[in-house]
């Protein structure tokens, strides 16, 4: 598993590019059967990338609960949210199956102790994107089809950012302890999201990037309104955004993105809005 740890505001400013990238991009999410964690000091959330092929993964594997989270399994005392962003696949939770479609999303409760991820065809497996967050109570797994996910259309195509949020892991859909989830897609023609940009302090925040063409990017913006930088992401990769960080991104091509929330609060509108005439 990889360790992230804490970084502020102040030791941010003196960061390169390489740094930057170290600190807060995750690169590989997806190779075949295993599984590859990312874990971040930031709130304790902890991103997750399962491709199964040849054959069934359990969510633990490779893991080492007892040194990771001081637990005798994964979700003892976390949640987790997965979607699907391959073809199609099942997930087992504690024996019960979901058939996951791409952008189906599964919340899977604390106290479950047995996950596991299956492709229905090896030419064309699922990609199962994940993060999951410290929980104090049990909740209900519940499956989320994209259909069923609370649409907020979103921006305007003469400011280049018409997209629509899809809330899946939200209060509206699903009762969770502190997890929020959802899914914005951009139109084609539109390249910003999240413009204006914001913060949320008693939040932070995880963006995974994905339907980037392979010849194109996304340039995430991040850092204080005063003092940003930006991180260069391809097809199927993630960004780290801590609370004092604002969060937003341009585009080469339309796109899509997850994006994970965990914090004090599971207010969606909860932010600290940036004025775009204030961003150096």
């Amino acid at each position: 598993m990889d360790i992230r740890y804490s970084t502020g505001p102040e030791d941010f400013k003196k960061y390169t590019t390489k740094d930057v990238r170290r600190e807060f991009l995750i690169e590989t999410l997806f190779k075949p059967d295993e599984v590859i964690a990312t874990y971040s000091h930031v709130d304790r959330m902890v991103a997750v990338g399962c491709m199964p092929v040849s054959e069934a993964v359990p969510l633990d594997k490779g893991i080492d609960c007892w040194k990771n989270f001081g637990t005798h399994y994964f979700l003892e005392r976390r949640e987790i949210g997965i979607f699907n962003v391959g073809g199609d696949g099942t997930i087992v939770a504690d024996g019960t199956t979901y058939k996951m479609g791409t952008k189906d999303c599964l919340y899977v409760t604390m106290g479950t102790r047995e996950v596991v991820f299956a492709s229905a065809d090896p030419a064309h497996p699922a990609k199962y994107y994940m993060v999951s967050a410290p929980a104090h109570k049990p909740c209900q797994t519940k499956f989320i089809s994209i259909q069923d996910a609370n649409k907020r259309p979103c921006g305007t195509a003469e400011l280049s950012n018409d997209r629509v949020i899809n809330q899946f892991i939200h209060p509206d859909v699903v009762e969770t302890c502190q997890l929020c989830m959802g899914m914005t897609a951009l139109k084609p023609g539109s390249v910003w999201n999240s413009m204006p940009p914001h913060t949320h302090e008693r939040r932070m925040e995880i963006y995974f990037y994905f339907e980037v063409p392979e010849d194109q990017a996304v340039f995430h913006i991040m850092g204080q309104e005063t003092e940003t930088r930006h991180i260069a992401l391809h097809n199927e990769q993630a960004v780290i955004s801590p609370s004092w960080s604002m969060h937003c991104g341009c585009g080469t091509h339309n796109y899509t993105f997850i994006w994970a929330m965990g914090g004090e609060n599971k207010e969606f509108d909860d932010m600290d809005n940036i004025e775009i005439q204030n961003i150096k």
